[in-house]
């Protein structure tokens, strides 16, 4: 099946098994691999991509049910103002390891303070609850978006 979707700003058009996940789609048609698959089953949150909006988890949704719509990855925020004080801070406050989860934390992070500005650790930790880490126990990467929330709300981020 033929499939168009604005992928990163630019419309894109392949054709695609109609089983075919939009995690799949956009690593191994597009080339895009900062959407990594991690449990394939919605649990880990390392396909995070945003879809017309919406954070989702690539590897539960078809491609097919992206046929018009808009789906942006990591690769998309480069150059976007917020995502980048996020890097800064997840850079500072140790807010990465192995780098596995990183996609999907720096687009939860966005979409957690783009919702919730300038939360505190307890709302971050809440609704970071669906994206699995195993190298950082978390602490360096909640500490990354409260000091980036803090920074984006125009206050004094706290100390790394």
């Amino acid at each position: 099946m033929k499939i168009t979707l604005t992928l990163n700003g630019s419309k894109v058009t392949h054709d695609v098994e109609p089983r075919e996940t939009l995690a799949d789609f956009v690593r191994d048609r597009c080339g895009l691999t900062a959407t990594h698959l991690g449990c394939e089953h919605g649990a880990c949150g390392a396909c995070t991509v945003v879809l017309d909006g919406e954070v989702t988890r690539a590897c539960l949704m078809l491609a097919v049910m992206c046929d018009g719509r808009t789906v942006e990855t990591l690769e998309g925020f480069r150059n976007h103002p917020a995502m980048e004080v996020i890097r800064k801070h997840f850079h500072e406050c140790h807010g990465l390891q192995c780098g596995f989860c990183t996609p999907g934390m720096l687009l939860m992070a966005r979409d957690i303070l783009a919702r919730k500005p300038g939360c505190d650790a307890d709302t971050v930790r809440y609704e970071l609850s669906g994206q699995i880490c195993r190298c950082t126990g978390y602490s360096g990467i909640v500490k990354s978006i409260v000091s980036a929330g803090q920074e984006l709300a125009g206050k004094a981020p706290a100390k790394a």
